[in-house]
């Protein structure tokens, strides 16, 4: 197994089905890539969509709720593949995303990990901005070689906010990441985006500081 493409959702039931069929339909053939949709407890319809697609995905279910670390975390502990790919359930990919990075990684042994760009878009999937991943960094859109996030032990499951903060310091620490300018991750931006959390990103930037001090 090439690629194993971890989805984390909490109650996206409205977006999640977008999610999943951008990683289905991935130009990758299929035997090279597996997809994993962990669901940290959501109470909305969430079951029913995942129920649809039993045949085509590996699910993980949470009994409670645990956070983004954690799910990301049991994602990562039952991947098959040697390469792994975030994709929250709010967003979707292009069809070639999977293609093009597991192309790099596979013919390039000194890079540990590649991330492409993303575009913005809004509730109905238009087009708002191209961003660039090396100037505004986001946990999703990077394809990781899984031995390198075992070796820097995974995501800190203390953080329910700027996780990817944190591991990125952690993992840059060691490694690197590759920048491929395309846009080939969507990035969907809406009303419950945990990034629109003050309280929340507040909290955790000093925690983040305070773990990460000189």
């Amino acid at each position: 197994m090439l690629v194993s493409l971890i989805i984390t959702s909490y109650n996206y039931a409205r977006y999640l089905e977008r999610a999943i069929r951008s990683a289905l339909n991935q130009s990758l053939e299929h035997n090279n890539f597996e997809v994993i949709v962990v669901d940290d407890c959501s109470k909305d319809e969430s079951h029913m969509i995942l129920d649809n697609y039993c045949d085509e995905i590996r699910t993980i279910r949470f009994s409670e709720n645990k956070g983004l670390s954690a799910a990301r975390n049991a994602g990562i502990k039952k991947a098959k593949g040697q390469y792994i790919l975030f994709l929250d359930a709010d967003d979707y990919l292009h069809s070639d995303t999977l293609k093009v990075l597991s192309v790099f990684l596979t013919e390039n042994n000194r890079l540990d990990a590649v991330a492409v760009d993303y575009y913005l878009v809004n509730e109905f999937g238009d087009h708002i901005e191209w961003v660039s991943s090396s100037e505004k960094p986001i946990a999703c859109g990077i394809m990781f070689r899984k031995d390198r996030l075992f070796d820097i032990g995974l995501y800190d499951e203390k953080f329910r906010a700027r996780e990817e903060e944190d591991l990125r310091k952690r993992f840059l620490a060691k490694n690197n990441i590759y920048h491929i300018p395309l846009p080939l991750y969507r990035y969907r931006m809406h009303d419950n985006n945990l990034t629109k959390n003050k309280k929340e990103m507040d909290k955790h930037a000093e925690m983040l500081k305070k773990k990460h001090k000189p």
